[in-house]
C-alpha cells in the first residue's frame, strides 16, 4: 500500500521531520526508507545507499527501522553510524552510492529526529526531485524484493577519518603552519555527532583541546541550534580555559559558530564570511549565500573583486546555484560552509580548518579578524504564523515598507542597499514558524525592522 504522510510531519527539502512518538514511528521511518530506496532502483540510480545519524536517544531505533527498510526492497546498506552529516555525504559520493538517508534532525531539539534524503552525488535533492519521490510514495505498492532477493547490510567505520584526511589535503591549508601556532582550543559539540570527528581534527592540526558536549549520546544540555544566545557555556569555557577561540557545532556538525578569546559570540554569519577570504585570496571566484545571510558576505566578494551571488534558503538551493555559477566557496549564514573542492554540503570541521588557517595567515586573533570587516548587526526571530496567510501577509509588508529591491523567490526579502539595511520574512522550511531576519548598521535599527514586519503580520 501507499505510504500517507501524517498532517503534522513537516516535509520540505530539508527533508520528512517530527517530533519522536508522534508523527515519528518506527513503522513509518521504515517505510519512508523503503520508498527511498525502491524510488532510487526506479530512476535508475543503483541499489547501495549509504546510511548514517547523529547522537540523539531516538537515531539507533529509526536506524535500525530505515535499514530494515532499505533491505526490504533489495538495496545494500553501507552503515557509517554516528557521523556528521557531511561526512555521509562525503562517504556516499566517494562510493558513487546510488543515494544517503541520514537520520538527523540537525539544529531541532532532542525530541525531534528526521530523514534527510540525498543523492550518489552527495548532494540532498532539490524541490524537483524531492516532488518525484513525493510521487512515487503515493503511486501504489511498494515492490518488496523475495525472499532470495533482500539487500544486505555492511559497515564502513572509517568514514571520519577520511573526511578528515580530505579536509588536511585541501590546497587552502598550510597544516604544518598551523600546527606550529599550537592554537588552544575550546569546543563546544552539545552532546551530538561532532565529538567524533572535531576534537580528532583539532588534534592532527597541532591544536589543545578544551571542550565541553563531547559525548555523543544526544543528551542536548542546551538548545542544539548554534547561536550566540545558545553559546554562554562555550564562551565561560573560553574565559576560563584561556583559549585562543571558541567553536561550537551542532547535532549534525553542518553548521559552525564561533566565539572570541574574550568569550564573546561571533555570531553564526561571520563563519562564511572569514572562511572566504580564506579561499577567495588562493582561488578567486563567485560566492554563493542565501537570502538570509549577512551582507558581510558580499564585503568579503567585493574585497576579491568577485560576485556575490543570492539564492533561496536551504542548503540545496545553495548548492544547485553554486554548480550554476561555478562557485569558489559558498554557504549560508547559519555557520554553514560549502567547499566545492571538498563537496558540495555544509560542512563545520571544514569551517574549523578555514577558520584556523584564517587566524594563522592572517596573523590575527578572531577578533581582530572579525574588526577588519564593516560591522552590522542581525536579529532573527521567529513566530507561529498560519501558512496559509503567508501571501497576503507578502502584498501587506510591501505596501507598508517601501524597499527599492525586492526579491519573492523565497518569501518575501526587502533590501535598503544606501542604507545597508535588508529584511527576510519566509516560513521556515523545518519548523512550523515564519522567519524573520533583518540587517542593519544598528541593533536597533534591525530590531525596529523586524518590529515592523511582526506587527503588520499581526505576530
Amino acid at each position: 500500500m501507499a505510504i500517507s504522510l501524517p498532517s503534522d510531519l513537516i516535509v520540505s527539502v530539508s527533508g520528512f521531520r517530527g517530533r519522536v512518538g508522534a508523527p515519528l514511528t518506527p513503522e513509518l521511518m521504515g517505510g519512508l526508507a523503503a520508498a527511498f530506496g525502491a524510488f532510487l532502483q526506479a530512476e535508475g540510480s543503483g541499489e547501495v545507499v549509504y546510511l548514517g545519524r547523529d547522537s540523539r536517544t531516538s537515531g539507533a531505533m529509526f536506524a535500525d527501522a530505515a535499514r530494515a527498510g532499505l533491505v526490504s526492497v533489495g538495496c545494500r546498506v553501507v552503515d557509517v553510524g554516528i557521523v556528521p552529516t557531511p561526512t555521509l555525504l562525503l562517504a556516499a559520493e566517494d562510493a558513487d552510492a546510488a543515494g544517503a538517508l541520514g537520520v538527523t534532525a540537525s539544529h531541532n531539539p532532542a525530541d525531534w529526529n528526521a530523514l534527510k534524503f540525498a543523492g550518489g552525488d552527495g548532494i540532498f535533492l532539490d524541490a524537483d526531485r524531492m516532488a518525484r519521490f513525493q510521487e512515487f510514495l503515493t503511486a501504489g505498492d511498494l515492490p518488496r524484493a523475495p525472499w532470495d532477493q533482500l539487500g544486505r547490510s555492511s559497515l564502513d567505520r572509517d568514514a571520519v577519518a577520511r573526511h578528515v584526511a580530505r579536509i588536511l589535503d585541501l590546497p587552502f591549508l598550510d597544516v604544518d603552519g598551523i600546527r606550529r601556532r599550537r592554537f588552544h582550543v575550546a569546543v563546544d559539540c552539545v552532546r551530538g555527532a561532532g565529538g567524533v570527528i572535531i576534537p580528532g581534527l583539532l588534534a592532527e592540526l597541532g591544536c589543545r583541546v578544551s571542550g565541553i558536549g563531547l559525548e555523543p549520546d544526544g543528551h542536548f544540555p542546551r538548545d542544539p541550534e548554534p547561536t550566540a544566545a545558545n553559546l554562554n557555556d562555550l564562551s565561560e569555557l573560553v574565559r576560563d580555559s584561556g583559549a585562543d577561540v571558541g567553536f561550537a557545532v551542532d547535532p549534525d556538525v553542518d553548521r559552525l559558530s564561533l566565539v572570541d578569546g574574550g568569550g564573546v559570540a561571533v555570531g553564526e554569519d561571520l563563519t562564511l564570511a572569514l572562511c572566504a577570504q580564506v579561499v577567495l585570496k588562493r582561488s578567486p571566484g563567485p560566492v554563493v549565500t542565501n537570502l538570509s545571510t549577512s551582507q558581510v558576505v558580499e564585503d568579503v566578494a567585493r574585497w576579491a573583486g568577485v560576485p556575490c551571488v543570492r539564492a533561496p534558503v536551504g542548503e540545496i538551493n545553495v548548492s544547485r546555484r553554486m554548480e550554476e555559477e561555478g562557485a569558489a566557496i559558498g554557504g549560508e549564514g547559519n555557520g554553514g560552509v560549502i567547499l566545492p573542492q571538498l563537496h558540495l554540503t555544509r560542512d563545520a570541521p571544514l569551517g574549523v580548518a578555514l577558520i584556523l588557517q584564517h587566524l594563522f595567515q592572517e596573523e590575527a586573533s578572531l577578533r581582530e579578524a572579525v574588526d577588519r570587516w564593516p560591522s552590522y548587526e542581525i536579529v532573527k526571530e521567529k513566530a507561529a504564523y498560519p501558512r496559509e496567510r503567508v501571501a497576503e501577509a507578502y502584498a501587506a509588508l510591501t505596501e507598508a515598507l517601501a524597499a527599492p529591491e525586492r526579491d519573492t523567490t523565497d518569501g518575501l526579502r526587502m533590501a535598503w542597499p544606501d542604507a545597508r539595511e535588508w529584511l527576510h520574512v519566509r516560513p521556515s522550511g523545518t519548523e512550523p514558524v515564519v522567519r524573520f531576519i533583518a540587517e542593519a548598521p544598528s541593533r536597533e535599527r534591525a530590531r525596529e525592522l523586524v518590529r515592523t514586519a511582526r506587527r503588520v503580520l499581526g505576530a
